[in-house]
């Protein structure tokens, strides 16, 4: 197993303490600290005072389910989330990607696959960390990607997005030419063979079309049929 060359802190969210203690126990394993919440209050809480750098967030819990504690953790921090669901149909799913999670994982999980998820989206934001050079952008007309401070700008107005919307639209503006089939898209983002459906790249780009219509991006990405997606003629305006 591929240990995380320094320890991050992630947040296990679930109301089974059995899963709980599988989860602790396979990320501790990884190399990673772990703290525990066993509802969405705690979870909410927790984030906001300890600000883990991933949350494992379960769906299906009592009185605060895990989509509303999404709503609330994203109106406040980017922090990557991944889901976990007992419920096997894409409609929960995609409304999760959709609610600006990074990833899911279906009950029953074998734990490793749990760390491989986890160590995947800790990658790609370690890939966008802040370092000590400055000034590293990515350009195309109004559209404007900050690479060290992991920021997308529409006409100077801040676009807040997700690890993985973040990684699909700088793969899109650092070549505005090429059309991307969705395998390339998880290929560049994941790894061959990672285990992502065609939709949740879907939902991924229908959530960052929805967020630069609010600013006035019009269609920021643009669809070729049968083959993929590329970046759209309107960033170029």
């Amino acid at each position: 197993m591929i240990l995380c060359p320094m320890p991050r802190m992630i947040l296990i969210v679930d109301d089974d303490p059995h899963i709980r203690q599988l989860l602790v126990f396979a990320l501790d394993k990884a190399g990673l600290e772990t703290i525990e919440a066993s509802d969405g209050e705690a979870a909410l809480a927790l984030a906001s005072e300890r600000a883990p750098d991933l949350v494992v967030l379960d769906i299906n819990m009592p009185r605060m389910d895990g989509l509303e504690v999404c709503r609330r953790l994203r109106a406040e921090s980017p922090v990557p989330i991944l889901f976990l669901s007992s419920r096997d149909d894409e409609i929960d799913r995609v409304l999760g990607i959709e609610l600006g999670a990074d990833d899911y994982v279906v009950k029953p999980f074998s734990p490793r696959e749990v760390v491989a998820r986890v160590m995947a989206i800790l990658r790609r934001t370690a890939a966008h960390a802040p370092s000590v050079e400055t000034g590293r952008d990515l350009a195309q007309g109004r559209l404007r990607l900050d690479l060290d401070g992991w920021r997308a700008l529409w006409d100077r107005t801040d676009v807040p997005l997700t690890v993985t919307e973040f990684q699909i639209l700088r793969l899109l503006v650092s070549m505005p030419a090429k059309v991307f089939s969705r395998d390339a898209i998880i290929d560049r983002l994941h790894g061959p063979g990672f285990a992502i459906t065609d939709r949740t790249i879907d939902s991924h780009v229908r959530n960052l079309r929805a967020k630069f219509a609010r600013e006035g991006g019009g269609d920021v990405i643009e669809t070729r049929a049968g083959i993929g997606y590329r970046l759209g003629a309107c960033a170029g305006a």
